[in-house]
């Protein structure tokens, strides 16, 4: 089957308009941004090196744990290791821990045995004991209210919360400091 001329022409012409077309949409796309896909995020886009906006994002703040355990594990560990290089890094934060638990029956021990666990790593990697303070919280604070051993496991994680000044969490001898 062979197309003539018209058919060829035709067909040149709706590529072009359609291209003309995405053209100008383009062109209103990029009128906010490139479209490139390493672009941060509308929101995002002015996030400062040493914020918290940036520890959350880059670094993550959250560590999990296995159902009746304070043992970190090689996943939790490259998260702790990517943490205080960040903290290290950037001294001026204060660093609250707060642990949670899954299970009512150990709740508050076992949430400050993970705390406590988290702080203890970090302090290892070089992050100085003197800005963290570490708290249990048992199940306050449920990421998920449910059954699911899958969605019971979100539960048991210590939160890595940045801090400008001690609270009524921290130690005695800590607040005094500040």
């Amino acid at each position: 089957m062979k197309a003539g001329l018209p058919t060829i022409m035709t067909c040149v012409l709706l590529a072009l308009t359609l291209a003309g077309c995405m053209g100008s949409a383009r062109d209103t796309l990029s009128a906010s941004s490139s479209g490139a896909t390493d672009e941060p995020a509308k929101g995002f886009a002015r996030v400062n090196s040493g914020s918290e906006e940036e520890f959350i994002m880059d670094v993550g703040r959250r560590v999990y744990f296995a159902s009746g355990s304070a043992k970190l594990d090689d996943v939790t560990r490259e998260t702790l290791d990517l943490q205080a290089a960040w903290l290290v890094q950037h001294p001026n934060w204060l660093v609250k821990l707060q642990g949670y638990a899954d299970d009512p029956s150990k709740n508050v021990a076992l949430s400050d045995q993970r705390a406590k666990a988290v702080m203890n790593y970090l302090a290892s990697k070089g992050v100085n004991p003197q800005r963290m303070w570490a708290k249990g919280y048992g199940t306050e604070r449920k990421v998920r209210n449910c059954a699911a051993k899958s969605c019971k496991s979100q539960n048991r994680r210590v939160v890595v919360n940045l801090r400008k000044e001690f609270d009524g969490a921290a130690p005695q001898a800590k607040q005094k400091q500040s």
